[in-house]
């Protein structure tokens, strides 16, 4: 099917795979990775695939380096849509109240420490459908101040215009975070109250207006490893694929119509991290919600099959994260260095 826009769902041209082609890399001549060579990296037996993510790992960034990002919510609660993961959506009864978007000092004093416990990207989240815009004014205020401590700056503020969206580049935003969350099949089963079209015409204004994409999704959410795979192929047959990709593991917030679902397997996260490795071979891939609940040793094998990202910092929005102390610790037992 052809279009117009390199970032529709609706299909995506086949290609022709050479006979001699690796099974990690897609076929030549620029074509896309197919839903069906996706699935194969993911049936790889568990060390090949790890041996793979870590040789592509390695042709393109520094062993043991890993980017650090803080993550704080400015405006919680109170949002219109219906993503039943989100504990802050209006109609889900989690008992998270809703706030006001924080005055920019308080950002400033939390972008500061950030800055002070080796953070270097500052990413700001609000709670809407979309800004007004009296609270995009606002935002750009606070991307402005932070890019003068001298960290990244991104924020995630729910469907933008293209207006919008070159008013946040011209006051200098890095990275607008804007997840695609789950396979284009499965998107129904997780959300109504918008379309993955949507998110995806949201991405390509904020291309278009020269910002870096964030965008990655979740798991956990009752996928099975073809929605897994349909969800790498989103993210890596865009053109180009995000620079950063955070790759979510579901947290169970209670009253959330995705609570209490079956737990993922640990193997079959690692597995997603290594998948996305092999197919993003440039971007940063994060390690994001629900490290938390990661003992070490899941960390330890999510860094060896090529996740050089994590979100810092005690909280992450609503959701608890991993202790700052616990991540220096590791880091120091890993061998990792923050850049």
């Amino acid at each position: 099917m052809t279009t117009t826009s390199p970032l529709r769902f609706a299909g995506k041209p086949a290609s022709p795979a050479a006979n001699d082609a690796p099974a990690d890399a897609p076929a030549p001549g620029g074509a896309r990775w197919r839903v069906a060579e996706i699935e194969a990296l993911f049936a790889l037996p568990f060390l090949e695939l790890m041996f793979r993510a870590q040789e592509v790992h390695r042709a393109h960034f520094r062993a043991g380096e890993v980017q650090r990002s803080t993550l704080l919510s400015i405006k919680t609660g109170g949002c219109s849509e219906d993503c039943g993961y989100c504990s802050q959506a209006a109609r889900h009864h989690t008992g998270l109240e809703r706030e006001r978007l924080l005055p920019l000092e308080e950002v400033l004093e939390h972008a500061r420490a950030a800055r002070a416990n080796g953070s270097s990207r500052f990413c700001m989240g609000a709670a809407w459908r979309s800004p007004r815009e009296k609270d995009l004014a606002a935002v750009i205020e606070m991307v402005r101040e932070v890019k003068k401590l001298g960290l990244e700056t991104c924020v995630t503020l729910g469907m933008l215009d293209g207006k919008q969206a070159r008013q946040l580049a011209e006051a200098g935003l890095d990275y607008y975070n804007h997840n695609v969350d789950t396979a284009p099949e499965y998107y129904g089963e997780v959300v109504t109250t918008h379309t993955l079209q949507d998110r995806l015409d949201t991405i390509e204004k904020v291309r278009e207006a020269g910002i870096n994409v964030c965008s990655g999704g979740i798991v956990g959410m009752g996928e099975g490893q073809g929605g897994r795979a349909g969800l790498i192929a989103q993210l890596a047959n865009m053109s180009p694929p995000p620079e950063s990709v955070p790759i979510n593991k579901l947290i169970s917030f209670p009253g959330t119509p995705l609570a209490g679902g079956e737990a993922l397997d640990p193997f079959d996260f690692v597995r997603t991290i290594a998948v996305a490795r092999i197919t993003m071979p440039e971007s940063f891939v994060r390690l994001s919600a629900g490290r938390e609940q990661m003992s070490d040793e899941l960390q330890a094998l999510c860094f060896m099959a090529g996740a050089n990202s994590i979100f810092y910092g005690e909280r992450l929005l609503t959701a608890d994260n991993a202790d700052a102390g616990d991540d220096a610790r590791l880091f120091a037992r890993l061998g990792l260095v923050s850049i």
